[in-house]
C-alpha cells in the first residue's frame, strides 16, 4: 500500500479492497472513493496482548482502521511528514510520531533498556518520551511526523552516528544506541544551552533526525 508524498506536510495512500491501514485519529485530511474509518480498539496490528503492552508502556496512541477503495490524504498539526519504507526491518519510533502505516506491519513495544542498558533508560528520560518505544516490523510503509523536516543518516559498523537526543525521530535496522556525555561546539563558543549528552547509534541501519529540538 504505497504512500505518496504530496508535500512536506501531506501524504496520500491508495486503498484497495482486502487491505487496510492504520492512522492517528484526526489525521485524515481528505479522501476520494468508498473509504471507511473505524476506531481501532487494539491499537493496530499485533493482537490484544500487544495492545495491553502498549497501554502499560504509554505507547497506545489512539488509531483508526482505514479500509475500502480510494485515495486518502493524511496530515496532522502542520508537522513535516517522512515516508519510511520497510523491507523486513524493524522501525523504532515514538507512538505519537506515527501519522499512518501499512496494516501489514506488525506493531509492538520495545523497552529502551534492551538497546542501551541503564543509558537506554536515561535516553528515554532525556528525550521526555519515556522508557518504551513503538516498533513496526515487516514489509510496508510508515509515515512519521517531525518538526522542521527530517533527514536520513545511514549507520554502518565503521561509521556510527551521534545525534542530539531531542532531535531523534526514529531508526531502523540492527542498531544499538547509548547516551554519551559530551561538550557540544555550542558550549565551546558560549552559545549552547548546557546540553551535555549525545545519542550514539551504531551497527547497520539508519536514523531519522528532525531539524528541531521541539517535541510534537
Amino acid at each position: 500500500m504505497p504512500f505518496k508524498e504530496l508535500s512536506a506536510k501531506l501524504v496520500e495512500a491508495q486503498l484497495v479492497p482486502g487491505q487496510r491501514m492504520f492512522s492517528q485519529r484526526g489525521a485524515m485530511v481528505a479522501y476520494k472513493g468508498e473509504v471507511s474509518f473505524t476506531p481501532n480498539i487494539q491499537g493496530g496490528q499485533g493482537g490484544f496482548g500487544s495492545m495491553i503492552g502498549r497501554r502499560v508502556a504509554g505507547e497506545a496512541t489512539p488509531l483508526m482502521t482505514v479500509e475500502g477503495r480510494g485515495t486518502v490524504m493524511f496530515g496532522h498539526g502542520g508537522h513535516h511528514v517522512e515516508v519510511i519504507e520497510l523491507d523486513g526491518e524493524t522501525l523504532c519510533v515514538e507512538a505519537d510520531r506515527l501519522l499512518a502505516f501499512d496494516g501489514s506491519l506488525q506493531q509492538g513495544t520495545m523497552f529502551l533498556g534492551k538497546e542501551g542498558g541503564v543509558m537506554g533508560m536515561v535516553r528515554g528520560q532525556m528525550t521526555g518520551q519515556g522508557l518504551f518505544t513503538t516498533t513496526l516490523q515487516g514489509k510496508g510503509g510508515a509515515a512519521v511526523m517531525a518538526h522542521g523536516g527530517i533527514i536520513r543518516l545511514p549507520i554502518t559498523p565503521d561509521h556510527p552516528v551521534h545525534v542530539d537526543p531531542q532531535a531523534y525521530v526514529a531508526h531502523h535496522g540492527d542498531v544499538r544506541n547509548r547516551l554519551s556525555s559530551a561538550l557540544s561546539w555550542r558550549d565551546m563558543v558560549g552559545r549552547g544551552s548546557g546540553e551535555a549528552f549525545q545519542l550514539e547509534l551504531s551497527g547497520n541501519g539508519a536514523v531519522f533526525v528532525q531539524a528541531s529540538e521541539e517535541k510534537l
